[in-house]
């Protein structure tokens, strides 16, 4: 057994998307106690369907083997295992083989790490192991931030200008530990490449991606360097601009956690101090701009924390009701990028070739796909998981509901982005189409963002014959948009169903909700979001800021769904058959700070009165298809299908005469073959249940069975004309 060096107390460093030596709370903290154990595991069957893609397992390699060596060089190695069930049995087998005492770690906020965290800490409390947890991916905590009235913030604007008027600054980067004091002894360990996140299979299109991007802390810094002398000193007037290095190419750096965003924050502060006393309002106008993208990070986490089911379903409750159009053929044309629309395409290629997209980019791709061809939202934000270098999800979880229409201050339901439009404006002379469309390189820039209105002689001229060697639109603009309006004016007619049912008392309601201004559709109605007290004002709490809040698992309910999500082990019973509709209780938040480790009824005083509401109604499932063929054969760059990781649930939705609307169409995420090796098998496990993972059920109201929707003609029409000019505008 190793033993700690010296006679300070021998302490565990759990690393996961904080793979850095500078501003690292839990780093430095453990390096004040005593002897440092820095940790990784790699644990897939804890990832579930949200199990990495190529590109981001392939960066976290990297980046580990380059955290490997920085913490050598300071006196203690990483050690990195992988768990085949669970982490906490590998935490325990090191506090067991070392004698540590304590486990440091930084907080995460997505709904898997926030069950897997508490489970965790209760199994280390129960070993008499002391946890301690810091900040480390946020200026400020989720529960440090609310209204005037102590609830959840659900407007991004509303929320920023609250954390730019906090009555503190964040707090500043640590600096790194001169030196480690590691155990004596050694500790069974794995070599970053024993940990199986690259197979020999993949290698080969890993290695391209070399030559673009450096994985690592020290190099997130150089990058940081780059940035704030290159692209940031007209950040503000070419952000938009989607052909060249116009942003700052840091989110992968951010998402592992090889940059902290409090470091990026002060660089960016210092900066606007210099261009003040400067009196440069160019430079005033890029801080503000970038400001303002860190800030949709932190929102992403806020969201993420405070209302944990929006992985899975619409922030505003009215979208449930949304008929969205379960079509493989569409979704796997869009994958591809055969959709007919060169911007749309161009991006989608790119994505799969690169594992990248500006985020413009990001928002046409995501626009066409859940606009024109209303795929569920949740389709596309799966795929961008899969294939994505910087996937994040919290951030594509709220990129993809924005774009939707799902949340009270996103695009509004009845937008719809013109790519002719949005190409002559991002890329006005076509050099990013035609650098990803080769097939469009000869096209005139007259002509480059909608080919089907080019003559017949400069087509000729320029090699292109549509339907042949490029498609034709997928659907035509005009029909588009009214496929979108007759399938708003559906949703509210539903709407209007449901909520008649639930004031007869024949469907029970959603907890606790806000009605707010519609986003958009036929009669621009009023929409409801979800409620959620952050902080009762008349209460004094005595909690640190620095705690962690962690939901609580009250119920046999919640604690299947938890153990499910953590293990996939056993199907939770409200999978296979209809349970009685009975409320749960409202789910508290528990402070996990060092003292509150393992606490499951967090009834003392100084506990922060944190209430989030479930909705509640039972899901069926009536059949699950295992066979559903694949339709993915996604075409890299070069020709040639590349496989990539990552377990897409496959469902076979079916016919009910007792629901009246389409039920978590969101939730039916077809199996995608080219994105799927390994990982997470499919199983009743990854049901629809999985919508909330802790602090609220997954349960949906009124919604009794999943069924197909009615499939109407309008959806099989063939074009039989080019899209006209009119049929262009925006």
């Amino acid at each position: 057994m190793a033993a700690a060096a010296g006679t300070g107390a021998c302490s565990i460093v759990w690393f996961r998307r904080d793979l850095r030596l500078e501003d690292n709370p839990a780093l430095v903290a453990a390096a004040r106690v005593g002897s440092v154990i820095p940790v990784f595991i790699w644990c897939p069957a804890e990832d579930g369907q949200f199990h990495p893609g190529r590109v981001s397992r392939w960066w976290l390699k990297q980046s580990l083997m380059h955290l490997h060596a920085s913490l050598t060089n300071l006196g203690s190695p990483l050690i990195m295992r992988k768990a085949p069930h669970n982490t906490l049995s590998v935490l325990l087998d090191i506090v067991e083989a070392t004698g540590a005492t304590q486990v440091f770690l930084n907080h995460l906020y997505d709904p898997v790490s926030l069950v897997r965290d508490h489970s965790v800490k209760q199994g280390l409390a129960e070993h008499g192991i002391s946890v301690h947890t810091s900040n480390g991916d946020l200026l400020n905590e989720p529960w440090e931030v609310y209204d005037d009235e102590g609830q959840a913030f659900t407007t991004f604007n509303a929320y920023w200008q609250k954390c730019l008027n906090m009555p503190f600054e964040p707090e500043a980067p640590h600096i790194p530990p001169r030196r480690l004091t590691g155990p004596i002894g050694k500790i069974l360990s794995c070599s970053a490449e024993e940990l199986g996140l690259e197979d020999s299979s993949e290698k080969r299109s890993n290695a391209l991606l070399a030559r673009a991007w450096h994985p690592g802390w020290r190099y997130a810094n150089k990058s940081l360097d780059a940035f704030l002398h290159g692209p940031f000193l007209e950040y503000a007037a070419d952000w938009q601009k989607v052909d060249g290095v116009t942003t700052s190419l840091l989110s992968p750096h951010l998402h592992f956690g090889e940059l902290s965003v409090r470091k990026l924050f002060y660089e960016v502060r210092t900066k606007q101090v210099a261009w003040t006393r400067e009196g440069s309002a160019v430079g005033e106008r890029n801080v503000t701009f970038f400001l303002r993208s860190i800030g949709f990070r932190e929102y992403s986490r806020y969201l993420s924390f405070h209302f944990p089911f929006t992985h899975e379903r619409s922030l505003l409750a009215n979208l449930k009701s949304f008929p969205w159009h379960l079509d493989e053929g569409y979704f796997k044309a869009w994958r591809q990028g055969r959709t007919g629309y060169p911007l749309v395409d161009a991006g989608m290629r790119e994505l799969w070739a690169t594992g990248w997209l500006h985020n413009r980019i990001r928002v046409v791709v995501s626009s066409f796909c859940v606009k024109f061809l209303q795929l569920p939202w949740r389709w596309g934000m799966k795929y961008f998981w899969d294939t994505l270098l910087d996937a994040d999800l919290e951030c594509d979880v709220l990129g993809w509901q924005y774009i939707s229409g799902s949340l009270p201050d996103g695009h509004e339901l009845d937008r719809m982005d013109n790519p002719q439009v949005e190409g002559y404006r991002f890329d006005p002379n076509g050099e990013y189409v035609r650098r990803w469309l080769p097939e469009l390189s000869r096209l005139p820039i007259e002509w480059i963002h909608h080919p089907w209105d080019a003559p017949l002689s400069a087509l000729r001229a320029a090699g292109v014959e549509l339907g042949t060697n490029y498609p034709r639109p997928i659907v035509e603009i005009g029909v588009a948009r009214e496929r979108l309006q007759a399938s708003l004016t559906e949703m509210w007619e539903r709407e209007t169903v449901l909520k008649a049912a639930l004031a007869n008392g024949l469907e029970e309601g959603l907890g606790e909700t806000t009605e707010v201004p519609g986003t958009g559709g036929p009669s621009h109605e009023r929409m409801d979001v979800h409620r959620v007290v952050v902080r009762q004002l008349s209460s004094h709490s005595g909690s640190s800021h620095i705690d962690q809040l962690v939901p609580d698992l009250p119920t046999k309910s919640q604690r299947q769904a938890a153990a499910s999500i953590l293990h996939q082990s056993t199907p939770i019973e409200e999978d296979i058959v209809e349970a009685t509709a009975t409320m749960p209780p409202p789910v508290p938040y528990a402070s996990a700070g060092t003292s509150m480790v393992g606490i499951t009824n967090p009834c003392e005083g100084h506990v922060p009165d944190i209430v989030a509401r479930p909705e509640t109604g039972k899901a069926a499932v009536r059949h699950l298809d295992l066979d559903l063929n694949s339709t993915a054969e996604s075409v890299g760059a070069g020709g040639h299908a590349e496989s990539e990781s990552g377990a897409v649930p496959v469902w076979s939705p079916s016919v009910s005469g007792q629901s009246q609307h389409q039920a978590s169409a969101e939730c039916l995420v077809p199996k995608v073959a080219d994105v799927q090796q390994g990982g997470l098998t499919r199983r009743l496990t990854q049901s629809i249940l999985r919508v909330n993972q802790v602090a609220m059920t997954s349960n949906k109201a009124g919604e009794d069975d999943i069924f197909i929707p009615k499939q109407e003609g309008i959806w099989k029409r063939t074009l039989k004309r080019p899209a006209r000019q009119d049929d262009m505008a925006k």
